[in-house]
């Protein structure tokens, strides 16, 4: 008998989305669940869901663009930084003026 790992479990995050993204996406949801482990897997999920959306919120590098701001239970967080489950993850728009 051969014995396969059990396969990892849903990582179920809470992904919270600032008014400027869902203003560019109609029919976006402004809280929504999704399984992931990492920032940068959250936000292809969301970019599967609503195409164009890792393109608002990453450069080419790949990295989070500078006007956006990722926070993951209120820390900054960048696309390796690691999810749990019933993590909240905030991504908003930076805000400058002058």
């Amino acid at each position: 008998m051969v014995l396969h790992p059990a396969p990892e479990p849903a990582r179920p995050v809470v992904a919270i989305l600032h008014g400027a993204l869902v203003d560019l996406f109609p029919g976006i949801e402004r809280r929504v669940a999704l399984d992931a482990a990492t920032v940068d897997e959250l936000i292809d999920a969301l970019d599967a869901r609503w195409p164009g959306m890792r393109d608002r919120i990453c450069d080419s590098r790949p990295a989070i663009r500078r006007h956006m701001n990722v926070f993951v239970d209120g820390r900054r967080a960048t696309l390796d930084t690691p999810l749990k489950p019933g993590d909240e993850v905030f991504i908003l728009t930076a805000i400058s003026g002058g």
